[in-house]
């Protein structure tokens, strides 16, 4: 499905990513983990061709990223960005719509099959109902839902998403994965998050990507990739790592410097 091979990006002579190189299946829900600064948003932005590499190449089913057209790359590959906003306080179902402009040409009108693909993601989103209600009438994490119909109704394979449950509570995080989720079992798009929260993308994504100051460090399934030593060798803070009770996947818990009870804790011990 994408193909990165020795990929470095530059903000002028300064690398932010260095020679990084991976592979994701089609079908794949993949996770891109990393302090702040790691590059894991400049790499999103090269994945749908909005930075440049300095070296390396990025193939997106078997072809290199720069030989498609901006509308064909467009129905391809879809990118909510970390904050989104819009200059004109538009309807939720004018937002959406946008989406389904790579499939429209200059100055045609959209057609009932466009209409038809709006209305199906917007109700399995959640959206359908308040249709007719301006975006900044919404919460944050019902904006969010927004931006993130908008991506989908572009029925890309390739859906990239930078740190969609910034600024959400843990309810609208859960609704928001759960739905990302649900279309990458059920309809197969292939997802790339970026995500800070590490337990998160271990309760979601099959695969994690770990970046430290712009190189990968670590690139396997959860359970692989969170372990003890390397989550304080890359964030540089003490940590043990449990198994979820439930679905027994990896979850990270924090250590406070200032306890030296805690500070003692074994990897692997469950807390009551």
């Amino acid at each position: 499905m994408l193909v990165v091979n020795d990929l470095t990006l530059a903000y002028g002579t300064e690398p932010v990513i260095k020679q990084v190189s991976f592979s994701i299946p089609k079908g794949q829900f993949a996770a891109v983990l990393g302090p702040n600064g790691s590059g894991k948003s400049t790499l999103l932005r090269a994945l749908c061709r909005l930075h440049r590499p300095q070296t390396g190449t990025i193939r997106l089913i078997g072809r290199e990223l720069a030989n498609f057209g901006q509308q064909e790359l467009a129905r391809q590959i879809a990118f909510v960005r970390q904050s989104s906003s819009v200059a004109f306080d538009f309807t939720i179902e004018e937002l959406v719509m946008l989406g389904r402009l790579p499939y429209l040409r200059r100055f045609q009108a959209e057609t009932s099959h466009d209409y038809a693909v709006v209305e199906h993601y917007m109700r399995l989103t959640g959206l359908w109902n308040m249709r007719k209600r301006y975006l900044y009438s919404l919460s944050g994490g019902e904006q969010q839902r927004v931006f993130v119909c908008q991506a989908l109704v572009q029925e890309p394979s390739l859906l990239l998403l930078d740190e969609p449950t910034n600024h959400l509570d843990i309810n609208h995080q859960l609704e928001l994965l759960d739905l990302v989720a649900t279309l990458n079992h059920e309809q197969g798009i292939t997802v790339i998050a970026v995500l800070h929260d590490l337990n998160l993308a271990a309760l979601y994504a099959e695969r994690l990507l770990v970046l430290e100051q712009g190189c990968l460090v670590a690139d396997g399934p959860p359970g692989q990739v969170l372990q003890a030593g390397l989550v304080k060798q890359v964030y540089g803070c003490p940590v043990s790592v449990i198994v979820h009770p439930v679905i027994e996947r990896p979850q990270v818990l924090l250590v406070p410097r200032t306890s030296e009870e805690t500070a003692t804790l074994p990897e692997g011990e469950l807390l009551s």
